[in-house]
């Protein structure tokens, strides 16, 4: 065995990736070859060092928002480009398959299992509106985006249209867990911002819930639509007295939201929690040198109103 050989895989044996077999060949070789062994240590260490020091874990709601972002860059962007690349071109399978054995089975083993999926969902699981406490076929499958919400008038009845393989329909009330969990999904993770903002004003019913509470919070925080933004604060606002994060979110959106009505709403909600310090050093910012006259003027009036600390 060479030295080149060894050091080509040094990595793959430090990360325990190295066949039986080699993996015995590359031990017997370092056992005997003082300058391979001093790589090996060199790359044990330096592995060590990078162990000791990992990359944290993104947060649910950084995930979420990533994702949201990337299906609206989806929606706008252009098609033509992907779809070109796809385009069926026989001779280049053919030429493909022809030379790799591999390509050729696999090619054969999906388009089977693709026949035997297909009979079962035509034959198995006939299409059609489901109850949202039974369990659906859909249930156990992913969700690729909720297509539209309407709650029927006069009734607590909604009906939901989502994304699967192909469109799905639950129906039920806003005491219905499936419901909840598919509105909770089109709140964060839809790419159609006209079904964020009904799932939004539909989970403005149940802020009690904390599930429904941090999807609002997460509404406000990071929705590209200001109208959805101004559903969520319209579900917080009763929770500002009491919630802190709710109450800090709201902050959050006087201070630095883009959109005059949103910071204008958030404002007149923290109202009632005036007197407190977090609230009051923001109006005394506010006041101070926020661009919006109105803000700024509104900001004065509010702390004109509370006794000063002495």
């Amino acid at each position: 065995m060479k030295c080149e050989w060894v050091r080509e895989n040094i990595t793959l044996q430090v990360y325990g990736e190295l066949a039986d077999d080699a993996r015995h060949e590359f031990e017997q070789h370092v056992a005997r070859c003082a300058d391979c062994a001093a790589e090996l240590k060199a790359e044990q260490e330096f592995h060590a060092l990078l162990s000791q020091d990992r990359a944290a874990e993104p947060t649910p709601n950084l995930v979420a928002a990533s994702r949201m972002r990337l299906q609206e860059a989806l929606e706008t962007a252009e098609q033509g480009g992907f779809w070109h690349r796809l385009a069926f071109d026989p001779a280049n399978w053919l030429r493909q398959a022809r030379f790799s054995p591999a390509l050729a089975s696999a090619i054969l083993i999906v388009g089977f299992a693709g026949g035997v999926g297909t009979s079962y969902k035509v034959f198995g699981h006939p299409a059609g509106k489901t109850d949202a406490g039974a369990t659906p076929a859909a249930a156990e499958a992913s969700i690729t985006g909720i297509q539209s919400i309407t709650q029927q008038a006069g009734t607590n009845q909604i009906d939901i249209k989502y994304n699967t393989v192909s469109t799905q329909e639950a129906q039920g009330s806003m005491n219905d867990q499936r419901i909840q969990q598919l509105l909770l999904f089109a709140a964060r993770s839809n790419y159609n911002s006209g079904v964020r903002m009904d799932s939004v004003d539909l989970l403005t019913q149940k802020p009690d819930v904390s599930q429904v509470r941090d999807a609002l919070i997460y509404a406000l925080r990071y929705d590209t639509n200001p109208g959805v933004r101004l559903k969520a604060l319209d579900g917080l606002g009763g929770f500002v007295r009491n919630d802190v994060r709710v109450r800090d979110v709201v902050l959050e959106a006087l201070v630095n939201d883009a959109n005059p009505g949103v910071r204008t709403e958030a404002l007149r909600l923290i109202e009632p929690v005036k007197a407190d310090g977090s609230v009051r050093g923001v109006l005394m910012t506010l006041a101070a040198k926020d661009q919006s006259q109105y803000i700024k003027s509104q900001a004065r009036t509010m702390l004109a109103q509370l006794p000063e600390i002495d």
